[in-house]
């Protein structure tokens, strides 16, 4: 059986605008003195980091007979067929496609998703859109544990 995890971790260019949160909270308390100076510097980059990580915390993984998603937990048995999107199907998915009942794992600095169907009669979620950089690999994962 395939195994598939992903972390969706947010890109470098936002740790370092992360840093640069920090610089501006330390000029902004420049003029109190060294010690507020540092207290921002430090305080700003670390919450500024703790929020970066946090977003790009979600992980996708099929495992044990159900695909996490973030914090959903969905059996297998109540999925559908799986659909690799690129980037241009999953803009076209992120917005005038998009129905509001879906679940969506969606970053927006990853351009490739996943639409897989949801089948059970009772979930009135007609689909899960998840963001991924390796669609092809999520789709052939979760095909591979439903056999």
């Amino acid at each position: 059986m395939q195994s598939y995890e992903e972390r969706l971790t947010a890109p470098r260019s936002w740790w370092a605008i992360a840093a640069l949160v920090g610089v501006s909270c330390a000029l902004i308390l420049f003029p109190l003195g060294t010690l507020p100076m540092l207290g921002g510097l430090i305080g700003g980059g670390a919450l500024a980091a703790v929020a970066v990580s946090s977003y790009g915390s979600p992980r996708i993984r099929v495992v044990g007979g159900a695909l996490l998603a973030g914090d959903a937990k969905i059996p297998l048995t109540a999925l559908g067929e799986a659909q690799a999107l690129d980037a241009d199907e999953a803009a076209a998915w992120r917005t005038y496609k998009a129905d509001a009942r879906a679940f969506m794992l969606l970053r927006g600095y990853i351009r490739t998703a996943v639409r897989v169907e949801i089948t059970d009669p009772e979930d009135p979620t007609p689909y899960a859109y998840l963001s991924t950089r390796d669609p092809e690999r999520l789709v052939a994962a979760l095909a591979a544990a439903r056999a």
